[in-house]
């Protein structure tokens, strides 16, 4: 069995910043694609940003050069550092994995709210 826990969100003033962590746990053989989505209310959830085991990076348009991921193979965890905050980017982020074990399967977080006022 795998668990995602995710940790990191909260309330922030616009311009600021704050870092979101995403560890996975159990029964793992390999971790390929780690990736950060998010929902705002009554719209659907959106792509922000994606890393390869590679550690090739695909962003959002509206994220570019003002969020970063990263990840720690060592500690199956995924990042993401997110600056010059809006508060367009007010919204539940939740982590995605694709994590093999006997087949390759895609995980959810439990998502972690991210509230920007202005």
């Amino acid at each position: 069995q795998v668990q995602l826990v995710e940790s990191g969100g909260g309330l922030v003033q616009a311009g600021g910043s704050l870092r979101l962590s995403c560890a996975a746990s159990g029964s793992i053989f390999s971790i390929t694609s780690m990736g950060w989505y998010r929902q705002a209310p009554g719209k659907q959830r959106e792509l922000v940003a994606t890393i390869t085991s590679g550690s090739s990076t695909i962003y959002a348009d509206s994220v570019k050069g003002r969020f970063t991921i990263s990840r720690d193979n060592a500690k199956n965890t995924v990042y993401l550092q997110m600056d010059s905050l809006k508060p367009e980017d007010t919204a539940i982020y939740y982590c995605n994995v694709y994590i093999r074990t006997l087949s390759l399967t895609r995980y959810w977080g439990q998502g972690t709210q991210v509230t920007v006022s202005s």
